[in-house]
Parts: structure tokens; C-alpha cells; sequence
């Protein structure tokens, strides 16, 4: 059992020194050790949030990563959960500064609704993301123009300096996926998107060629979901799902609703948004018809 420990607290430490995935991610990798450490020794949460003056529901919001650490929270579980051996103990308890820190979606804050905040640390730390999408094209896709579009057409923002702070931040995060070694984005787009104007002519031309722009990257895969495909499984509406670079993390899916979002991680629902995104991405014309589909709308939108 010292063994499976060390070797936890190793991929962990080896995640902390080579990952940028931020804050998020560390709490989640924290969260997991704990849970692991607690389950081995089948205490219960109930048990757990006793020790350290709280609830069941505070060490199940601890171990999903969900709220920021004390580190007598954590010493106290440590001691709980019998981890007695100093290297182990301070590789965990050395994780809680880096996990909670902000990241630098946080100055962000005043416009960045908190539920969607999860999201991007999680985007930040992914090494894989597919992500299917209906209404419009997808944020890390989005032109400036369309994207200031699509943002004031849903009321979210409140004034033109919000508005210009959630187009800067939607900037921010695409600036990832075009950097060296950038991460993984394969998009399936519902040909929908590309007959629905957000803004004028000009600027769903700009956006067209956006999207050819970024099709073109070794990193970045696009496919149109046609009308000619009919019917398909994933009709019920967009989602995403994150691949993370280390084994200790699962694939999450994630789903945005009106005002707030749901996250899915357990293997049974990650495997069937899985496979639907498998299936869509075999039955729509495939990437290299991508480029004829595009400039078709150029000439549309010309």
C-alpha cells in the first residue's frame, strides 16, 4: 500500500512540475489523493469531516477539487488517514499554495460567471478537447468581430466594457492552441452555425475565414456536420469533452446550459459522449472537405 502511495504522489509531483493546467487542475489532483487515502482506509466522509470540524459535504466538495485548501484541513486528514511518512506528507501539503492560486482568468472575475470559471481552468490544463456545437461556432474558433457579436446578442453583459473584457478573455484562451506545442481541438460544427448571422456580411465573412485560418493548423481539426447527414445522435445539443495529459485525471464532459453548466467525469457517461462524438465525426464529410464547405459560405457571405 506504501508502495501504490509513492507512486500516486510521484505522478502527482511529476504532473505539478511539467503541467501548466493551473489551479484547477492541482485541487482536483489534491482532491483525488485525499479521496484515494481515505477510501484505503474505509473511513467515511462523514468520519473525515469530523476531524477537521466540518461536514460530509465540505470533504466531498475537498476531494472534487471544488474549494480552495487549509493546510490544517489537510495535515488533520493526513494524520486521519495514517500518512505518517514525511516525504509524503509534505509532497501533498506542498500542493496547496499552486492549488490555490488564481489563474489568470480571475482578473476576469467581474464578467466571468463562476461556473464557467471551472471550465477554463480545466481548458487550460487539457491536452485533448472535442467539442460539438450547434448554435454558433465554438469560442476557441471565434473571430474578435464574431465573437463581440455573439456576446452582446446574449445579454449577458451589461455595457461595452464588459463586452470588450469577455471578447479579451475569449482571445486569451484561444492563444493556447496556436502556440508551440499546442493542445489537441477537433470541432465538429452543425452546418446550421455557418447559415445563422451573428453580426453583418463582413463580419461572418471574417469569421469564415477564421475558421479556414485555424482548420489549416496541424493542431486543429474542423468538420461540418451537413444537413445532408440527417438525423444523428448528438441532436440533443453542444458539449465538450477534456482530455487531460496525466492518468490521475479523467476525461471530463462538459455541458453549458443558460446559467450554469454541468460537468460529467464518471467513465459510463464520458464513454457514451465518446462514442457519439466518434459517430459524428465519422458520418460528417470528413476534415479534407472541410476547406470546399467553407468557402462555399465565403461566397455567400461576399
Amino acid at each position: 500500500m506504501v508502495a501504490d502511495h509513492a507512486q500516486n504522489l510521484q505522478v502527482t509531483q511529476d504532473f505539478l512540475a511539467n503541467s501548466s493546467g493551473g489551479p484547477t487542475v492541482l485541487r482536483i489532483l489534491l482532491g483525488t489523493q485525499l479521496r484515494r487515502l481515505r477510501q484505503e482506509k474505509n473511513i467515511s466522509r462523514h468520519d473525515a469531516g469530523y476531524a477537521i470540524r466540518a461536514s460530509h459535504a465540505k470533504i466531498s466538495r475537498m476531494e472534487l477539487g471544488q474549494v480552495s485548501f487549509k493546510r490544517r484541513d489537510v495535515d488533520d486528514l493526513l494524520k486521519l488517514y495514517g500518512v505518517n511518512d514525511a516525504e509524503q506528507r509534505e509532497a501533498l501539503l506542498g500542493l496547496i499554495s499552486s492549488a490555490n492560486a488564481q489563474g489568470w482568468w480571475h482578473k476576469y472575475g467581474d464578467v466571468l460567471p463562476n461556473w464557467f470559471g471551472v471550465y477554463v481552468g480545466l481548458e487550460e490544463a487539457a491536452s485533448v478537447i472535442r467539442t460539438f456545437e450547434v448554435q454558433f461556432v465554438p469560442g476557441l474558433l471565434q473571430s474578435e468581430d464574431y465573437a463581440r457579436s455573439v456576446i452582446r446578442l446574449s445579454r449577458t453583459a451589461t455595457s461595452e466594457e464588459d463586452i470588450d473584457s469577455r471578447v479579451q478573455m475569449r482571445m486569451h484562451r484561444q492563444r493556447r492552441f496556436v502556440e508551440p506545442e499546442a493542445p489537441r481541438l477537433w470541432a465538429v460544427i452543425d452546418e446550421a452555425v455557418l447559415h445563422r448571422p451573428y453580426g453583418d456580411a463582413e463580419v461572418m465573412h471574417g469569421q469564415i475565414e477564421h475558421l479556414l485560418e485555424m482548420a489549416g493548423r496541424p493542431n486543429i481539426t474542423v468538420q461540418i456536420a451537413t444537413f445532408s447527414m440527417g438525423g444523428h445522435p448528438a441532436a440533443g445539443g453542444p458539449f465538450s469533452i477534456l482530455r487531460f495529459p496525466t492518468p490521475e485525471l479523467p476525461d471530463v464532459v462538459y455541458l453549458e446550459q443558460l446559467s450554469s453548466a454541468l460537468y460529467f467525469d464518471k467513465y459510463d457517461d464520458t464513454h457514451r459522449y465518446a462514442q457519439t462524438m466518434d459517430h459524428l465525426a465519422t458520418q460528417a464529410p470528413p476534415p479534407s472537405a472541410t476547406e470546399g464547405i467553407l468557402h462555399d459560405f465565403l461566397k455567400r457571405y461576399s
